[in-house]
């Protein structure tokens, strides 16, 4: 999915406020960090991911990897934090970050 700078801009100010859900360290992407990333894009729809992985490039690939394993939108990167966001149809309205 790709955003317009409109709703970049958006999701950039809802998920300044937000604490990282997940942090993936030096392993990488493994199973439960996988699971634990649906389960909170599924529940939360825009999250924020800590990643503590190694230097640029590492860090790259393990978001892109991210990305494409989880179906969702890289929103923002700053430094060692992602702003990923998927759209859940379902989603519960006490828990999404998008209907607060």
């Amino acid at each position: 999915m790709t955003l317009s700078n409109e709703q970049k801009k958006a999701y950039r100010a809802i998920g300044h406020s937000l604490n990282p859900i997940v942090m993936i360290a030096g392993n990488g992407l493994s199973e439960g960090v996988i699971d634990e990333l649906n389960r909170a894009l599924d529940d939360h729809e825009l999250i924020k991911v800590k990643l503590a992985v190694g230097d640029r490039e590492v860090k790259k690939a393990v978001i892109a990897e991210m990305i494409k394993i989880c179906s969702a939108t890289l929103v923002q990167q700053i430094g060692n934090t992602a702003l990923l966001l998927r759209r859940n149809p379902k989603a519960n309205p006490n828990l999404s970050n998008l209907n607060r």
